[in-house]
């Protein structure tokens, strides 16, 4: 697993849409779940964009 710096990942949450942010902190367990995981794709989301494309000009090491 990639090792993720702080700045991107608060950057992510913070871009989030707001009723994810607030959905985590309601006493409903349910819903909370439901943004909870909302949330996770939507972070996800971000920093796959965020990320470079492949460079095919990169050698790629053999395990």
């Amino acid at each position: 697993m990639q090792a993720l710096a702080p700045d991107p990942l608060a950057s992510a949450v913070l871009n989030a849409p707001a009723w994810q942010r607030l959905g985590i902190t309601v006493p409903d367990r349910r819903l909370r779940e439901k943004a909870a995981r909302a949330l996770a794709v939507s972070i996800i989301n971000q920093l796959d964009r965020d990320q470079p494309p492949y460079d095919p000009r990169q050698l790629s090491l053999s395990l």
